[in-house]
């Protein structure tokens, strides 16, 4: 029997025990003490540490050691590494791994932060992930099987799919629709098995959590106060401390505690309660929280019998372990996400989607320079000899950038919603990562370099590296303060390339270069002012590109257009402008000889800066006070054409005698080989955007217009990973703002003929609020007068200048089906340059190219540098005996492959593909072993026996977007496939 309605009657029943029989609890309280521990919000880290973070953990150690009954559970290891590293004596550390080996100490999630759902990429979450993981099993030997995702903005389906894929036997959300978690509560649908993937499916389904409307705080039982900074009070007096309990208090906090106990009961379908005790920055005095709510616990227990409620300080794996063992049957929700995420009425937390747009452009670069340095270190190092680096230094280049890319997944990091000196540390901390992978991968390719056997010095040397696992043809961008070039590649054969003014540097020149790099290689390129007469040296010049002008035309309000148009074109598509307007006017796609209406405009959302009078946009949340309208008056337009790239450039002015635009748009249609290795490069329109200054409480947007009939259902990816199908919903209040999601990576418009992609360099706010169109939020400047944000800095008055890049397509759905995910990553992962002076060196030896089916990517080639057995009992003898491996080991490779295409994206590309490792890990040294491990390395796949949950649809969809591998891994159903390799020394 379903226990539904079971809490009322077991409350009467109760009344008809006997004196002397002493009833089983109705209800069985499960008290999780925790602090939630920003990594960086209204604060920078070393700010935290100071104030209350060294605190939390000294205390609570201290604590949990005094009191075997005690329970807490970490969650950010950014912090705790920090910490365990800096602050903790060598007692502490013993205190802490026995609490970890009693259960009294749980870490729960395991990353390096807590990071955000909407606007993140997968790889950015598992690279947090792992980094977190593997520092906790090197450590202790534990490996975290329980999600604590509880503050982020909204829930991504992709979070739940990568905690099943890293081993996790429940997942813990919180934040989703307001609307929508009443009624998940009203009838009892908290609790539910997610099926994250469409492909994935039952495989990696995963129990999950909705905390209810209490949220993950627990008012009125906060008893050490809010922190104070720069540093702890000498008194120890803290703002805002709840009044001790006595013999006097101690019926008020037992009446708050047992009343909000029963208000849950109501909205769960077990009799076990899941009560988070704390809040942000709790527990930095853990003394003074225990021993209150020690004596709490203690009166509420003494009348169990009386209103059926039994307290205890729990781990969260304590509290899952109970409702396991319930063994009820449970709904199953596909792979929908929970996005977007409103809090109430006016209130939908779409804004940060485009908050601090320079930051989430920082941070995608940061992880795309990080991805080509670790597979470059990795060929590196398993290839002796190394005549100058050394390889430890060089792991430590890019442990330094790991860790600031993870950091700033955090849910108030990459979202923009953060302080502002917050957001200097994080551009710090990636700029300064980004220099030392820089260094480190300019480092090997001058080790690779014979010197002095080159000309004569003078000039540029480029090496361009390709990071991707397939032959990449595309167009190299350098910029130079001279017109005149002679460029060579390694053999000394002419390239082909051409030169042009700089769009928006006066006094240099853009050089494009056509280069074709296979995978996981590197070209090297010499690039030499040119002598005073080529003709006479046989030297072959670039072609100089040239411009054609149209002066400014007003913005047309209601007349007739597309009377004069203009084209440009390569062999994929003609791009006709119309010269009435200087915008563009269509599109013609050779694959289905279809004219399809394109228009681009950049318009402004106005919003309202009086808090108290009006609902009002900020860093979070996006509240327009009408439609959007024109943001400029005037456009002029330029054509740059040469035999490789045309580029249109178009200038958009706020006002007509604006002396400089606001905003601009330069697209380019590239022109290369009609090989299957050009096919990318033909088949997109390369975009990039210059948006700012804004004005004061304008939202920026570039909105395209077409005559796809959409029915305004819009199509975007969750982090990357997976696309969610976005149709227009129609709201009483706030309907603009609502109808805005996430994309981080892909969007598209279709109708039956045609679909237009959109695939981003970076995450921005994506909408459809008409048919046919779609618009991207690119930039937000806001400030109103709210005191909390005045007196923290989180007004978001974001006066720069972004430069945000998109790639178009357009065609037929099974051309752009095969396409986009290739593009996007060739988007993603574009080539790196490396530019110095010429020392007289030349290019170094071919290295032998890595290519994996169309249908794969190289998700991850690392060496990880962890410290620890793989074979888990030895590991853990290891760790008893206190030994620790003091140096990294270098020859133990992490490969992750994934499988591109989703289960009947395509008729030909989802069919499971065949991998054969000995291709892949070619030119890597001798390979003695290879494992099958879980996402973040840390389990071997034959151990890693998660729970199975009973649900009402025990016959899921398992996906065949599969990777068979011909070495000794077994088939593996699913998108990602993790595995470790040692190489023979």
């Amino acid at each position: 029997m379903e226990p539904r309605g079971w809490l009322p009657l077991l409350l009467q029943l109760g009344l008809m025990w006997p004196p002397w029989a002493q009833p089983e609890p109705q209800l069985r309280v499960f008290v999780v003490p925790h602090s939630h521990m920003d990594v960086g919000w209204l604060h920078t880290i070393q700010e935290n540490m100071q104030a209350y973070v060294a605190n939390v953990y000294n205390s609570v150690v201290e604590e949990l050691t005094l009191e075997k009954k005690r329970r807490f559970i970490a969650v950010e290891q950014e912090y705790f590494r920090l910490w365990w590293d800096g602050v903790a004596s060598d007692k502490q550390k013993g205190q802490v791994r026995q609490l970890v080996a009693t259960g009294r100490l749980e870490f729960v999630l395991g990353g390096q932060v807590m990071h955000d759902e909407a606007v993140t990429h997968f790889d950015d979450q598992i690279l947090q992930l792992t980094e977190g993981h593997g520092f906790l099993y090197e450590t202790f030997g534990v490996r975290p099987q329980f999600s604590w995702q509880v503050d982020p903005f909204g829930a991504s389906s992709t979070t739940p799919t990568l905690f099943a894929l890293a081993g996790f036997n429940a997942h813990v959300i919180s934040r989703i629709d307001y609307n929508l978690k009443e009624a998940m509560q009203d009838n009892r649908q908290l609790q539910f098995v997610w099926r994250g993937s469409r492909s994935l499916s039952a495989q990696q389904e995963i129990f999950t959590h909705v905390l209810d409307q209490f949220g993950y705080c627990s008012e009125g039982f906060y008893w050490d106060g809010d922190p104070v900074f720069p540093g702890p009070p000498k008194n120890g007096l803290y703002p805002f401390m709840e009044i001790p309990v006595t013999e006097d208090t101690i019926p008020s906090f037992t009446n708050l505690l047992v009343n909000n106990v029963l208000a849950r009961a109501t909205w769960f379908r077990t009799p076990h309660i899941l009560w988070p005790w704390g809040c942000d920055r709790q527990f930095f005095n853990a003394s003074l929280q225990f021993t209150n709510m020690d004596r709490v616990m203690e009166e509420v227990n003494k009348f169990t019998d009386k209103h059926g409620i039994r307290m205890k300080y729990a781990s969260l794996g304590n509290y899952f372990r109970a409702v396991h063992a319930h063994r009820l049957s449970w709904k199953v929700r596909d792979h929908q996400d929970f996005l977007p995420y409103s809090s109430e009425i006016f209130h939908a937390w779409t804004g940060f989607y485009a908050s601090r747009s320079g930051l989430k452009g920082l941070a995608r670069r940061a992880s795309s320079l990080l991805y080509a340095g670790e597979s470059m270190f990795t060929r590196y190092v398993l290839l002796a000899p190394h005549r100058f680096l050394d390889p430890a230094w060089g792991l430590q280049q890019l442990q330094q950038l790991r860790w600031a890319v993870s950091e700033v997944q955090h849910h108030d990091a990459i979202t923009g919603t953060h302080a502002g000196k917050v957001g200097d540390m994080f551009v710090e901390h990636l700029s300064t990562g980004m220099q030392a992978v820089h260094k480190l991968m300019a480092s090997i390719t001058q080790d690779r370099s014979p010197a002095n056997s080159g000309p004569e010095p003078g000039g540029h040397f480029a090496v361009v590296y390709n990071p991707l696992a397939w032959t990449v043809t595309t167009i190299i961008t350098l910029t130079l303060d001279f017109p005149s070039v002679s460029i060579t590649d390694e053999s000394g054969r002419p390239v082909p390339a051409q030169v042009q003014s700089s769009k928006e540097m006066p006094s240099a020149y853009d050089l494009r270069m056509l280069t074709t790099i296979p995978g996981l290689s590197y070209r090297h390129y010499s690039i030499r002012p040119s002598r005073s007469s080529q003709k006479a040296t046989g030297e072959t010049a670039p072609f100089v590109a040239s411009t054609q002008h149209f002066g400014p035309r007003l913005r047309r309000r209601g007349r007739q257009v597309g009377c004069h148009l203009v084209l440009v074109e390569n062999d994929c598509y003609t791009v006709f402008l119309d010269t009435d307007t200087n915008l563009m006017h269509s599109i013609w796609e050779r694959r289905s000889n279809r004219t399809v209406r394109v228009t681009q405009s950049f318009m402004e959302y106005h919003v309202k800066s009086d808090s108290n009078h009006d609902p009002i946009s900020d860093n979070y949340v996006f509240t327009p006070s009408g439609r959007a309208e024109p943001a400029w008056e005037a456009v002029r337009m330029e054509i740059v054409e040469g035999p490789l790239v045309t580029e249109i450039r178009q200038y958009f002015y706020r006002e007509v005698n604006d002396n400089e635009p606001t905003f601009a748009i330069y697209s380019w249609l590239a022109r290369g080989p009609q090989s299957s290795d050009g096919e990318l490069l033909c088949h997109r329109i390369e975009q990039e955007y210059r948006v700012g200054p804004l004005e004061l409480n304008r939202e920026a947007i570039l909105r395209t217009s077409t005559d796809l009939n959409t029915g305004q259902v819009l199509h975007s990816d969750n982090n990357g990973y997976q696309m969610q199908r976005r149709p227009y919903r129609q709201n009483m209040w706030n309907t603009i703002a609502r109808n805005y999601y996430p994309m981080v990576q892909m969007a598209s418009i279709e109708d039956l003929p045609s679909r237009l992609v959109l695939l981003s360099e970076q995450a921005h706010g994506i909408s459809s609020q008409g048919n046919g169109q779609v618009e991207v939020m690119l930039h937000r400047r806001l400030w109103n007068n709210d005191q909390w944000a005045l007196d923290n800095n989180v007004t978001l008055n974001d006066s720069s200048v972004v430069h945000p890049v998109f790639w178009l397509l357009l065609g037929p759905r099974t051309l752009t089906s095969g396409l986009r995910q290739r593009s996007g990553l060739a988007l993603q992962h574009r080539p790196v340059v490396m530019l110095r002076e010429m020392n007289g060196e030349v290019g170094g030896p071919t290295q032998e190219a890595v290519t994996l089916p169309s249908s794969v990517h190289l998700q991850i080639l690392s060496i990880p540098g962890w410290k620890y057995s793989s074979n888990h009992t030895k590991h853990l003898q290891t760790l008893q005996k206190g030994e620790h491996e003091a140096k990294a080991d270098l020859r133990r490779v992490l490969l992750r492959l994934q499988h591109l295409y989703e289960v009947d994206q395509d008729p030909v590309l989802s069919r499971p593909v065949t991998v054969n490792l000995q291709s892949v890990l070619r030119g890597l040294g001798s390979v003695v072993s290879v494992e099958e491990r879980s996402l973040t390395g840390t389990w071997d796949v034959s151990e890693m026996h998660r729970w199975t949950w009973s649900t009402r649809d025990p016959h899921g969809h398992r996906g065949s977007g599969t990777l068979v591998l011909t070495l000794p891994l077994s088939p593996l159903s699913g998108h990602l496939l993790m595995g470790l390799f040692q190489v023979q020394g």
